[in-house]
């Protein structure tokens, strides 16, 4: 059974930075996309940051120059650095990939950008 788990979720105050992590369990990371999106409260679900197999990345622009996508395949996982947070970043963070077949999504981990 294919897992994906999201953490390192929390409050953080307004230009702070976290890391959520994404470790997944059932498939192997090497060889595919992967996706951080987000869901803003009220809004619908967002792409965030994509980094693939050769670790190319492409970022939505509310995250270019504070947001980083990494992965360690060896541990499947999949990372994404927040710098210089604003309240506007306030979502449940996701992760996300698909192996050609099918779709797999975490739980999600709340972040949450407050004074």
């Amino acid at each position: 059974q294919v897992q994906l788990v999201e953490s390192g979720g929390g409050l953080v105050q307004p230009g702070g930075s976290l890391r959520l992590s994404c470790v997944a369990s059932g498939l192997s990371f090497s060889a595919l996309k992967l996706y951080w999106y987000r869901q803003c409260p009220g809004k619908e679900r967002e792409l965030v940051a994509i980094i693939t197999d050769v670790r190319n990345t492409y970022y939505a622009d509310s995250a270019k120059g504070r947001f980083a996508i990494s992965r360690d395949d060896e541990k499947n996982l999949v990372s994404l650095q927040m710098s210089s947070l604003k309240p506007e970043d306030t979502a449940v963070y996701y992760c996300n990939t698909n192996d050609g077949s099918r779709s797999y999504w975490g739980q999600g981990t709340q972040v949450t950008v407050s004074s």
